[in-house]
């Protein structure tokens, strides 16, 4: 997942000095393609950079760069984000193509990166901000290539401290390349002037600004210095004559060391050094490092100063160090009292690991290469953290360990098998699992001093061999290996039981069980809080509620969602890191909000989900994210956005079901829905003949597909078929409490006796299904229904008694746009007889509703663009209706397409 403050520009202080005068020289223009501002730190780089994008009329991209970005998959992830955040259509290829190809690959998908920043025409600007941190040689030669085939009108900028190995003197022949060196970042009188009497409030002479801009040659950092100096000066007077600072780092720090540190009080310099190993601060921790109490009054105390501390809050709850300062200070430290530093870094580690700051704790100790540290502390947290969400960092730092460290350790190596579990890799995990079981067969032979705990990790082998069955549609050994992992599970110190009774939910929700599943997942989101497992809670919580929603116990789904959604925020919420979300319960939740109507609050849980679809995700997953997405659109009118989506579900589901521990839902039954919708009913009767004898361990599925089946057979005018194959079905849904289910069934029952002509009997059945929807709470299962369908429930009586359900489902059905009903008026048909073709009946493939729209709006002279805009979708959009329409009315522009559809009658 990636960070979207990544993504940010800096937002400058308004107070500082604007550098109108290096603005110019940053301007886009051809021939140049890049900005190259290089400098030591502390020259504010940074700022300029941010300061002329904001007033840049072109479009512009930011980014900024870290040590964790040296690796070339993820710096073109975030090179792609970052244009994809600022608005650059058309990424999807290029996501898609990063997410899968191999390293070697990589080319491809940085050619989609150069045609879609050329299919956009626009003026681009892309900052890469302290691009020092890339020093693998293969990114930069893959920047190389992507700067040699710019488009014209796009220019990146790179802010780093050194200067890249690019091919930057072939650049500067050809004039590409604007060089933004230290001497054009130093400031001048005037800056220096704005900056001390604007910027810092300070009331400088003009003797003392002369001098200061003399000795520090216009370095910004060592001008906030030396105003912070002056600022703890008793006289109040800036004390310019004792700076003597050269322009590079070490400088820096004596800098900090002797005019500031050495300026403060004692009390504020053990302080400032005894905190430096703090990556972020507050009074707590500070408390804890010094074995004080008065840390909250020194933190504010800092702040009033303004010694390089940086808040992070509003409340001057959490803070930072200016890392310029940080880097200094911890020097200071390690130097003078290396025992003394050790020991506040080890206070700080401690406090973050009780504190559930596990990962920011772990960072620390990897910085320090203590080893030792780091297995203990996998051991005893990195189960919860990939249960938490966090298998790659795991991963990473399993990997950073001595081999041999890991190789002796049996709870390492099922770490490693866990981590890789979770990131899908589970065509590896086989011989891994067969040898860490020998090793723990020879550990209990010999009687290891830790055989007890090679027999709990025996059920986690079981767990994770249960789950792999699950892929392979072995159904009893993963059920038999779950109950051992149940008889088992007591005799053992691991806290496995919410993640084995999510799979005997998973094991029941399958079979069709709901009840048992149902009660096996609540038992899986208890022990999944005692546990600290905030990923099975949510997965968990999330399967639950799609339960609850089938079984139309919509209000205890959202109730569900809701609870288990608090209890992890609470316990884990952390501003740093990325949200944990959870498929199944974001799934849920987008299902819950379309059935209630709520189009907006649906989508905006689909939302995060998507990016895992492009990214790569798990493939079960990815089916259910696809299938959700389609049944939005579907509701929403957007049929061939849906069919995309659903297609695409169908597809993975076919190709990796190896991969997916569960039935996932029947998408291609909606699929058939959507046909019918979009004018294509001899598509959605190929899926009919395609599914026939199609076996499913799920009955959800089998009532989906056959409720389907009966849809497509009403279409058809086979009304008869249609009830033979409902009749049956009605029992058995109620029986299960299949209550969604059941609503349509009724429905579309009704729909085929209207079609019958036994109206009277139609009357009740669809009576009836109001009433369940009622009971349940659906409302928009009814609107998408057909036309015909939608008028029967307009003019139902059962539907006008005073309710505020009632009123909902009226105003919703009133409201709808109004649509060419799949089969329209069949209702008033004799069974079996096809209703007189219109004009739209007399092509050979009828336009869709959308495409008439589409059609009604040309003959009234819109543009494509304010037809998107008529129509609230894309202009993309709009061009693949008029695209389709074209064709099925065999013409080739507007004037022709308009004359053709007035010979059919379909325009006035």
């Amino acid at each position: 997942m990636l960070l979207t403050t990544k993504f940010l520009r800096p937002t400058s202080d308004p107070r500082a000095v604007r550098r109108e005068r290096l603005y110019g020289l940053l301007q886009p223009g051809a021939p140049k393609r890049l900005n190259l501002v290089v400098a030591p730190a502390g020259f504010g780089k940074t700022t300029l950079a941010s300061q002329w994008c904001a007033q840049l009329g072109s479009s512009t991209a930011w980014l900024s760069l870290d040590e964790h970005d040296n690796e070339p998959r993820r710096f073109w992830q975030y090179m792609t984000g970052a244009f994809e955040h600022s608005g650059l259509a058309g990424m999807d290829t290029c996501r898609q193509q990063l997410s899968h190809c191999s390293l070697q690959e990589l080319e491809g998908p940085i050619t989609a990166l150069i045609n879609a920043l050329s299919s956009d025409g626009a003026n681009w600007s892309l900052v890469l901000d302290d691009f020092h941190f890339i020093r693998n040689p293969e990114i930069q030669r893959q920047l190389a290539y992507f700067v040699d085939y710019l488009p014209p009108g796009v220019t990146l900028t790179l802010t780093s401290r050194t200067e890249a190995s690019l091919p930057l003197a072939r650049w500067r022949v050809r004039r590409w390349i604007e060089d933004v060196h230290p001497a054009l970042l130093a400031f001048s009188e005037d800056e220096c002037r704005r900056f001390f009497r604007e910027t810092m409030e300070m009331e400088v002479s003009e003797h003392d600004i002369r001098h200061i801009l003399q000795k520090t040659e216009g370095w910004v950092a060592a001008m906030q210095l030396s105003a912070l100096t002056g600022a703890t000066d008793a006289s109040g007077s800036p004390t310019a004559s004792a700076i003597s600072v050269d322009v590079d780092e070490r400088s820096i720090n004596d800098y900090v060391l002797t005019e500031v540190l050495e300026q403060q009080p004692q009390a504020i310099r053990d302080f400032l050094t005894s905190t430096a190993c703090c990556p972020r601060l507050c009074a707590s921790l500070c408390d804890r490092v010094r074995d004080t109490s008065n840390s909250q009054t020194m933190l504010e105390q800092l702040l009033r100063q303004n010694l390089f501390l940086i808040p992070l809050d509003t409340r001057n709850h959490w803070f930072r160090y200016h890392d310029l300062f940080r880097d200094a200070l911890l020097k200071r430290a390690w130097a003078r009292d290396p025992e003394s530093a050790r020991l506040h870094w080890q206070r700080a580690v401690q406090w973050l690991m009780t504190h559930d700051h596990v990962q920011e704790g772990i960072a620390q100790i990897v910085r320090q290469q203590d080893w030792t540290w780091l297995a203990q502390v996998l051991a005893e947290h990195g189960n919860n953290l990939i249960h938490g969400g966090y298998h790659l960092p795991v991963l990473q730092w399993l990997d950073a360990l001595p081999v041999a460290t890991v190789d002796d350790s049996p709870q390492l190596q099922m770490l490693r098998i866990w981590s890789l579990f979770f990131a899908n890799r589970v065509d590896v995990l086989e011989p891994l699992l067969s040898d860490l079981e020998d090793m723990l067969d020879r550990r209990v032979a010999d009687s290891h001093p830790d055989a007890e705990g090679a027999l709990g990790l025996q059920s986690e082998i079981s767990l994770i061999r249960s789950y792999l069955a699950r892929t392979r549609s072995d159904e009893k050994s993963a059920s038999d290996l779950t109950q051992q992992v149940l008889r088992d599970i007591d005799h053992t110190r691991i806290p496995l039981k919410s993640v084995t009774y999510y799979g005997v939910g998973l094991d029941y929700y399958d079979k069709g069980d709901l009840a048992s599943a149902q009660e096996a997942l609540r038992s899986a989101v208890r022990y999944g809080e005692l546990e600290r497992k905030p990923s099975t809670v949510l997965s968990s919580g999330g399967l639950l509620a799609w339960i609850q929603y089938n079984r139309g116990d919509i209000d205890e789904a959202l109730e569900t969602c809701t609870s288990v959604r608090r209890w992890v925020d609470q316990h884990y919420s952390d501003p740093s890191q990325p949200r944990l979300i959870s498929c199944w319960q974001n799934s849920a939740l987008t299902e819950i909000y379309r059935e209630r109507n709520e189009p907006e609050l649906a989508a905006s849980h689909l939302a995060p989900l998507l990016d895992h679809v492009t990214n790569g995700t798990e493939p079960g997953q990815h089916v259910i994210i696809q299938y959700v997405r389609g049944h939005l659109a579907f509701s929403e009118g957007r049929h061939e956005d849906a069919i995309s989506a659903l297609e695409d579900a169908v597809s993975v589901a076919r190709r990796r079901r190896d991969h997916i521990v569960f039935e996932p839902p029947a998408c291609s039954a909606l699929l058939s829905r959507c046909y019918l919708a979009s004018g294509h009913p001899e598509q959605a009767m190929q899926w009919v003949d395609s599914v026939k004898g199609e076996a499913f361990s799920n009955p959800l599925n089998f009532e989906q597909n056959q409720i389907s089946t009966a849809r497509v057979l009403v279409a058809s005018h086979r009304a008869d078929e249609a009830i033979a194959l409902l009749t049956p079905m009605r029992a058995g849904a109620e029986r299960d409490q299949h209550f969604r289910h059941l609503v349509e069934i009724l429905t579309v029952h009704a729909e085929a006796l209207y079609c019958a002509n036994r109206t009277e009997e139609a009357d009740e059945i669809l009576t009836l299904a109001v009433k369940k929807g009622a009971q349940a709470g659906f409302m928009r299962i009814f609107a998408e229904e057909s036309a015909a369908i939608r008028q029967r429930l307009l003019d139902l009586p059962a539907l006008h008694a005073p309710s505020s359900w009632n009123g909902r489902v009226l105003d919703m059905l009133r409201n709808l746009d109004p649509v060419a009903p799949e089969r329209a008026e069949v209702a008033e048909q004799p069974p079996h007889v096809k209703p007189p073709e219109s004009g739209n009946d007399a092509l050979a493939e009828p336009l869709s509703q959308r495409e008439l729209e589409v059609l009604e709006l040309i003959n009234q002279g819109l543009a494509n663009k304010e037809i998107a805009t008529r129509m609230t979708v894309a202009p993309a959009t709009v061009k693949a209706h008029i695209r389709n329409l074209y064709g099925k009315l065999g013409v080739s522009r507007r004037t022709e397409a308009l004359a053709r559809a007035r010979e059919l009658g379909l325009l006035d």
